[in-house]
């Protein structure tokens, strides 16, 4: 079937209208910019994105015959059938790759990470990977270094979304820090060492991805509220009214309430059966967290506010070992199980090129510093 028409693209720009975009494309088709503009399975052409791009085939006389549009991960396909179009939605056909990138922190994680041309998400994870063993909110130290190998997946070369952190090492304060990501089943995966240590420990350092400490584990601290000295047996994190409380380990909900003995919203978890951990004076609970609810870590279960005594928003964490407190930031965390005797062999051969690839974006750096 020979082609009737031309395709051309535009990529969208600021207040950009759909007629606009149209006319660039050199589309002078009146009954079609109409129809788009009422029918509601094309409503994502009136709030284009800048930056995203629009393919149109049009026929010498800029007849509209077909638009494609990418929404998200989805592609938003228009195709001219008589005197009408057919709208549908469906999921973008979308390139996977793997990129290598190495940057060094000089104020924060985010801003290295934004110097580096890496997203948020992919910062996020390096985050939440090295959380058991590196505190982003006091370690990070100017002149540490990370290296990343990630996935990030494409839509006719322009990038749509990051993917997952594949192998990533950090240098902090000049100790080496390495993890690998291994599926070790159809479903499920997790970070380890490279030689085969969980990278996971049963419980996180602290119940926030960003945040900074503003009253620590003390057995006497003057209370601002009630006026007097007394112990303060948790850690208080100074953080945004909202931000996301994740549990610090996988538990099972064993209150969440008001508590009136001055915590406000709280949220107790219990670990196993000797370990408990206390979030307190939220502003609100993850939705649908209910007493009994099993608990995986890194899942949210509320959001920092002021409620109890509290005289900003900030998050109250107690860590307690049979009902005695401990203080979360010097306690030896255990880890989680490594890889198994049997499954050894798989996972050094499925980490190999991961970590050449890491090798080579260490021997760049050197490389720069010399």
């Amino acid at each position: 079937m020979p082609v009737e028409g031309y395709w051309r693209e535009e990529r969208i720009q600021r207040r950009d209208t759909l007629a606009a975009v149209l006319e660039r494309l050199g589309a002078h088709d009146a009954d079609a910019l109409q129809q788009l503009r009422s029918q509601r399975a094309a409503r994502a052409l009136n709030q284009l994105v800048p930056g995203r791009t629009v393919r149109a085939q049009l026929t010498a006389e800029g007849r509209l015959l077909e638009l494609h549009y990418r929404n998200g991960g989805n592609v938003l396909t228009v195709e001219r059938q008589g005197g009408g179009f057919l709208i549908a939605e469906h999921p973008a056909d979308l390139e996977r790759r793997v990129l290598m990138k190495s940057a060094e922190i000089r104020t924060s994680l985010f801003s290295a990470s934004d110097a580096a041309g890496l997203s948020d998400a992919i910062a996020s994870q390096l985050a939440d990977i090295f959380s058991t063993d590196i505190d982003f909110h006091r370690d990070l130290r100017r002149g540490d270094h990370f290296s990343v190998v990630y996935e990030m997946f494409h839509d006719r070369g322009e990038p749509v979304r990051a993917g997952r952190v594949l192998a990533a090492e950090f240098i902090n304060v000049g100790r080496l820090y390495r993890a690998v990501y291994f599926q070790y089943d159809e479903k499920q995966g997790g970070y380890y060492t490279p030689d085969g240590r969980n990278i996971r420990k049963a419980f996180l350092r602290s119940p926030l991805e960003y945040s900074r400490i503003s009253s620590g584990f003390s057995s006497s601290r003057f209370h601002p509220i009630l006026g007097q000295w007394r112990a303060h047996r948790g850690i208080d994190y100074a953080a945004p009214h909202g931000t996301r409380v994740r549990a610090t380990g996988d538990g099972v909900v064993e209150f969440a309430g008001r508590d009136h003995r001055g915590y406000g919203n709280l949220v107790v978890l219990r670990h196993q059966s000797k370990y408990t951990t206390w979030y307190g004076h939220l502003s609100g609970f993850a939705k649908g967290l209910r007493k009994g609810m099993r608990i995986s870590q890194s899942e949210a279960i509320g959001y920092v506010g002021a409620t109890g005594l509290a005289t900003g928003p900030h998050l109250h964490y107690e860590f307690r070992i049979n009902d005695v407190h401990q203080n979360p930031l010097r306690i030896v965390m255990p880890p989680a199980p490594p890889i198994s005797a049997e499954l050894k062999p798989v996972f050094e051969a499925q980490i190999e090129p991961v970590m050449a690839q890491l090798k080579l974006l260490r021997s760049t750096h050197l490389a720069k510093l010399d």
